[in-house]
């Protein structure tokens, strides 16, 4: 859905998933140094938004999810995967409970195919889903924002800032009070910089839990059985994951950023060595230069030289090999 804040001054589109909100508004790293400081807004009003209500939402939630949600109190944010059953990523869920309803926000062009899902799985339960993305969007006031959220709106307060619930048709009104807006790019540098996951970007179709640093922020390792607990608790408890996240700072002098999917490898065998793993999104940032997040195979070397594509990169760790 292409949002009426594309309309504002200097608003640049952005593309592929992320189509739909600006990517920038002509200054990312002025964009970048107001979220930083806790002022601004970004729009994320082309992520997907789930409402689920009824008298047995968190207990029913609670089965499906690898998050322990049955008892979640009313306001606390958390979030949680579903797992295919062999303990694949297959959604990532952003949630709050407002007291009668949990709403959630999730990948752009991923709430149908999640609510086809939720739907196959009430059986008996007293629960009714519903995709209210055409009626309410997400905006994003960072960490340490004094900005108020509009009055009745759901808010999801986490450590790097409050994801607002609002009507769609507020957009433009929120924007007017809630600037200076910040873009995509802005939100995603910051994202990287935190070592996030984001599911389509740190994740394939391949990707289980362990290896993107998910496990205690929304898998919970004492809940009882979900669709995949199998393979998180095997991992656990008698191995390692195949991949982990690593965090590489990337060679200034490069004008170009080694895009999503850019094969690493060991800077010692060059451009044409072996495919150790793959960029899963690189970003500009307005203090460390160019950075990105990339997924590796666990028994790369903590102190290897990598390249991403023909980028000199320096590796800090994120998941423990």
């Amino acid at each position: 859905m292409k949002s009426p804040l594309l309309s504002l001054s200097g608003a640049v589109p952005a593309e592929g998933v992320d189509e739909g909100v600006a990517a920038h508004y002509g200054d990312l790293f002025r964009e970048q140094r107001a979220l930083a400081d806790g002022s601004g807004f970004v729009d994320l009003s082309h992520r997907g938004v789930l409402a689920v209500s009824g008298a047995d939402r968190l207990s029913w939630l609670h089965l499906l999810l690898t998050q322990h949600v049955s008892d979640l109190p009313t306001g606390r944010a958390t979030e949680a995967l579903i797992l295919s059953a062999h303990g694949h990523i297959e959604h990532a869920l952003y949630l709050v409970d407002d007291g009668s309803t949990v709403w959630m926000h999730v990948e752009p062009d991923t709430q149908a195919a999640l609510l086809g899902y939720l739907e196959s799985m009430k059986f008996f339960y007293r629960v009714e889903v519903a995709d209210r993305t055409e009626e309410f969007a997400v905006v994003h006031l960072p960490a340490g924002s004094i900005a108020e959220a509009p009055a009745g709106a759901v808010v999801r307060e986490t450590a790097h800032g409050r994801d607002v619930f609002l009507p769609r048709a507020d957009l433009p009104a929120f924007a007017e009070r809630g600037g200076p807006a910040a873009g995509l790019l802005a939100y995603e540098a910051l994202r990287v910089e935190a070592h996030r996951p984001r599911l389509g970007f740190e994740t394939d179709h391949r990707t289980i839990p362990h290896e993107v640093g998910w496990i205690g922020d929304a898998v919970h390792l004492e809940k009882g059985c979900y669709r995949g607990q199998e393979t998180v608790a095997r991992v656990h408890n008698l191995g390692k994951p195949p991949r982990r996240l690593v965090f590489l700072h990337l060679d200034g002098s490069e004008v170009h950023l080694p895009p999503h999917g850019a094969a690493v490898r060991l800077a010692d065998e060059g451009p044409d060595g072996r495919k150790l793993g793959f960029v899963t999104t690189s970003a500009r940032h307005h203090e460390l230069g160019p950075i990105a997040l990339a997924l590796v195979k666990r028994n790369v070397p903590l102190d290897a030289r990598l390249i991403a594509e023909e980028t000199a990169a320096a590796q800090e760790v994120v998941v423990q090999p």
